[in-house]
Protein backbone atom coordinates (compact mmCIF):
# COMPACT_ATOMS: atom_id res chain seq x y z
CA UNK A 1 0.00 0.00 0.00
CA UNK A 2 1.67 3.17 -1.39
CA UNK A 3 -0.98 5.59 -0.90
CA UNK A 4 -0.56 8.07 2.32
CA UNK A 5 -3.05 6.87 5.27
CA UNK A 6 -4.69 9.13 7.42
CA UNK A 7 -6.79 8.71 10.06
CA UNK A 8 -9.26 11.42 11.30
CA UNK A 9 -9.73 10.34 14.43
CA UNK A 10 -10.68 10.96 18.51
CA UNK A 11 -8.14 9.48 20.21
CA UNK A 12 -10.14 7.79 22.95
CA UNK A 13 -12.92 5.98 20.80
CA UNK A 14 -12.26 2.45 20.76
CA UNK A 15 -14.02 2.99 16.95
CA UNK A 16 -11.05 5.14 16.03
CA UNK A 17 -8.41 3.10 17.71
CA UNK A 18 -9.67 -0.46 15.63
CA UNK A 19 -8.43 1.34 12.75
CA UNK A 20 -5.27 2.49 14.49
CA UNK A 21 -4.60 -0.99 15.85
CA UNK A 22 -5.31 -2.84 12.60
CA UNK A 23 -2.41 -0.59 10.74
CA UNK A 24 -0.57 -1.51 13.70
CA UNK A 25 -0.64 -5.34 12.94
CA UNK A 26 0.18 -5.01 9.65
CA UNK A 27 3.20 -2.54 9.91
CA UNK A 28 1.46 0.06 7.71
CA UNK A 29 2.48 4.19 8.60
CA UNK A 30 -0.64 6.19 9.67
CA UNK A 31 -0.60 9.61 10.41
CA UNK A 32 -3.40 10.96 12.70
CA UNK A 33 -5.43 14.09 12.58
CA UNK A 34 -6.90 14.42 16.23
CA UNK A 35 -10.63 16.03 16.77
CA UNK A 36 -12.34 17.18 19.89
CA UNK A 37 -15.72 15.41 19.79
CA UNK A 38 -16.72 17.29 22.65
CA UNK A 39 -16.21 20.54 21.56
CA UNK A 40 -17.84 19.77 17.86
CA UNK A 41 -14.73 20.28 16.32
CA UNK A 42 -16.82 17.31 13.72
CA UNK A 43 -19.60 19.38 13.07
CA UNK A 44 -17.84 22.16 11.73
CA UNK A 45 -19.07 23.05 7.91
CA UNK A 46 -15.22 22.33 6.74
CA UNK A 47 -15.47 19.06 8.27
CA UNK A 48 -19.17 18.03 6.99
CA UNK A 49 -17.74 19.50 3.99
CA UNK A 50 -14.63 18.10 3.70
CA UNK A 51 -14.23 14.82 5.60
CA UNK A 52 -17.42 12.94 6.13
CA UNK A 53 -20.97 15.05 5.40
CA UNK A 54 -22.05 12.65 8.53
CA UNK A 55 -20.22 14.55 10.97
CA UNK A 56 -18.75 11.51 12.69
CA UNK A 57 -15.26 9.83 13.30
CA UNK A 58 -13.26 8.26 12.40
CA UNK A 59 -12.86 8.33 8.60
CA UNK A 60 -9.82 6.97 6.90
CA UNK A 61 -8.30 9.52 4.15
CA UNK A 62 -6.21 7.58 1.69
CA UNK A 63 -4.82 10.64 -0.79
CA UNK A 64 -8.51 12.48 -2.04
CA UNK A 65 -10.52 9.94 -1.17
CA UNK A 66 -12.27 9.45 2.51
CA UNK A 67 -13.97 6.12 3.82
CA UNK A 68 -15.99 6.58 7.32
CA UNK A 69 -17.10 4.07 9.24
CA UNK A 70 -14.44 2.30 11.22
CA UNK A 71 -15.19 -1.66 10.26
CA UNK A 72 -15.19 -0.68 6.68
CA UNK A 73 -11.97 1.14 6.91
CA UNK A 74 -10.60 -1.98 8.57
CA UNK A 75 -11.46 -3.84 5.73
CA UNK A 76 -9.99 -1.53 3.37
CA UNK A 77 -6.57 -1.90 5.25
CA UNK A 78 -6.94 -5.96 5.87
CA UNK A 79 -8.22 -6.93 2.71
CA UNK A 80 -5.61 -9.51 1.31
CA UNK A 81 -4.08 -9.83 4.64
CA UNK A 82 -2.95 -12.35 7.36
CA UNK A 83 -6.23 -10.63 9.01
CA UNK A 84 -8.52 -11.79 7.08
CA UNK A 85 -9.34 -15.41 6.67
CA UNK A 86 -8.77 -17.03 3.70
CA UNK A 87 -11.61 -19.39 2.96
CA UNK A 88 -15.01 -18.06 1.59
CA UNK A 89 -16.67 -19.33 5.24
CA UNK A 90 -13.91 -18.02 7.53
CA UNK A 91 -14.63 -14.94 6.04
CA UNK A 92 -18.34 -14.30 6.13
CA UNK A 93 -17.73 -15.77 10.03
CA UNK A 94 -15.52 -12.62 10.44
CA UNK A 95 -18.08 -10.70 8.77
CA UNK A 96 -20.71 -11.78 11.06
CA UNK A 97 -19.06 -10.81 14.13
CA UNK A 98 -18.05 -7.51 12.97
CA UNK A 99 -22.02 -6.99 12.62
CA UNK A 100 -22.27 -8.33 16.10
CA UNK A 101 -19.97 -5.85 17.41
CA UNK A 102 -21.27 -2.77 16.10
CA UNK A 103 -25.29 -4.17 16.70
CA UNK A 104 -24.95 -6.19 20.13
CA UNK A 105 -21.88 -4.98 21.51
CA UNK A 106 -20.52 -1.44 21.16
CA UNK A 107 -24.38 0.20 21.45
CA UNK A 108 -24.14 -1.61 24.76
CA UNK A 109 -20.57 -1.54 25.88
CA UNK A 110 -19.20 1.23 24.17
CA UNK A 111 -22.03 3.58 24.78
CA UNK A 112 -21.65 2.72 28.68
CA UNK A 113 -18.22 3.79 28.89
CA UNK A 114 -18.90 7.05 27.40
CA UNK A 115 -21.41 7.77 29.50
CA UNK A 116 -19.75 6.70 32.55
CA UNK A 117 -15.72 7.39 32.25
CA UNK A 118 -16.68 10.89 29.39
CA UNK A 119 -19.97 12.60 30.49
CA UNK A 120 -20.59 10.89 33.88
CA UNK A 121 -23.61 9.82 35.84
CA UNK A 122 -24.48 12.47 37.23
CA UNK A 123 -24.66 14.47 34.19
CA UNK A 124 -27.09 11.84 32.07
CA UNK A 125 -30.47 13.61 30.66
CA UNK A 126 -33.30 11.72 31.56
CA UNK A 127 -33.82 8.98 29.04
CA UNK A 128 -30.04 8.24 29.14
CA UNK A 129 -30.82 7.32 32.74
CA UNK A 130 -34.00 5.22 31.95
CA UNK A 131 -31.58 3.24 29.28
CA UNK A 132 -28.67 1.92 32.03
CA UNK A 133 -29.93 -0.65 33.43
CA UNK A 134 -30.80 -2.28 29.59
CA UNK A 135 -27.75 -1.05 28.34
CA UNK A 136 -26.17 -2.44 31.04
CA UNK A 137 -27.70 -5.78 30.47
CA UNK A 138 -27.43 -6.26 26.64
CA UNK A 139 -23.89 -5.25 27.29
CA UNK A 140 -23.19 -8.55 29.69
CA UNK A 141 -25.10 -10.70 27.21
CA UNK A 142 -22.55 -9.64 24.77
CA UNK A 143 -19.83 -10.29 27.02
CA UNK A 144 -21.46 -13.53 27.97
CA UNK A 145 -22.52 -14.95 24.33
CA UNK A 146 -18.53 -14.23 24.09
CA UNK A 147 -17.14 -15.94 26.56
CA UNK A 148 -18.99 -19.00 25.75
CA UNK A 149 -17.46 -18.62 22.12
CA UNK A 150 -13.87 -18.13 23.57
CA UNK A 151 -14.25 -21.42 26.03
CA UNK A 152 -13.47 -23.79 22.62
CA UNK A 153 -11.18 -21.84 20.42
CA UNK A 154 -8.27 -19.11 20.81
CA UNK A 155 -9.88 -16.81 18.62
CA UNK A 156 -13.23 -15.62 17.16
CA UNK A 157 -12.23 -17.31 13.69
CA UNK A 158 -10.01 -20.21 13.30
CA UNK A 159 -6.57 -20.34 15.02
CA UNK A 160 -5.10 -16.41 14.53
CA UNK A 161 -6.31 -13.44 14.86
CA UNK A 162 -8.58 -12.08 12.23
CA UNK A 163 -10.62 -8.41 11.71
CA UNK A 164 -13.36 -9.78 14.26
CA UNK A 165 -10.52 -9.86 17.16
CA UNK A 166 -9.57 -6.20 16.35
CA UNK A 167 -12.84 -5.03 16.05
CA UNK A 168 -14.26 -6.69 19.22
CA UNK A 169 -11.34 -6.06 21.37
CA UNK A 170 -11.33 -2.52 21.32
CA UNK A 171 -13.95 -2.11 23.46
CA UNK A 172 -14.08 -5.08 25.14
CA UNK A 173 -10.35 -4.44 26.58
CA UNK A 174 -11.44 -0.89 28.16
CA UNK A 175 -15.21 -2.66 29.30
CA UNK A 176 -14.81 -1.77 33.19
CA UNK A 177 -14.59 2.28 32.27
CA UNK A 178 -18.76 1.62 31.48
CA UNK A 179 -19.07 -0.64 34.86
CA UNK A 180 -18.92 -4.23 33.72
CA UNK A 181 -16.78 -6.86 35.33
CA UNK A 182 -14.56 -8.40 33.19
CA UNK A 183 -13.25 -11.26 35.15
CA UNK A 184 -16.56 -12.79 35.49
CA UNK A 185 -15.89 -13.39 31.44
CA UNK A 186 -12.64 -15.53 31.86
CA UNK A 187 -12.52 -16.88 28.28
CA UNK A 188 -12.55 -13.15 27.01
CA UNK A 189 -9.80 -12.37 29.45
CA UNK A 190 -7.32 -14.76 28.13
CA UNK A 191 -8.00 -13.95 24.53
CA UNK A 192 -7.64 -10.14 25.90
CA UNK A 193 -3.98 -11.39 26.59
CA UNK A 194 -3.76 -13.09 23.56
CA UNK A 195 -4.74 -10.46 21.16
CA UNK A 196 -1.98 -8.19 23.01
CA UNK A 197 0.74 -11.11 22.93
CA UNK A 198 0.60 -10.48 18.89
CA UNK A 199 3.38 -8.30 17.17
CA UNK A 200 2.71 -5.21 16.40
CA UNK A 201 -0.04 -4.92 18.97
CA UNK A 202 0.10 -0.97 20.13
CA UNK A 203 -2.36 -0.15 23.29
CA UNK A 204 -4.88 2.36 22.92
CA UNK A 205 -3.09 5.53 24.63
CA UNK A 206 -0.04 4.67 22.55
Amino acid sequence: MTEKLVLHEYAQSGNCYKIRLTAALLGLPLERQEYDIMNGETRTPEFLEKVNANGRIPVLQMGERFLPESNAACFYLADGSKLVPEDRFGRADMLRWMFFEQYNHEPNVATMRFWMAFVGEERLNEAQRGQVESKRAAGNAALKLMDEHLAARPFFVGSRPSLADVALYAYTHVAEDGGFTLSDYPHVEAWLRRVEAEPGYVPMSA
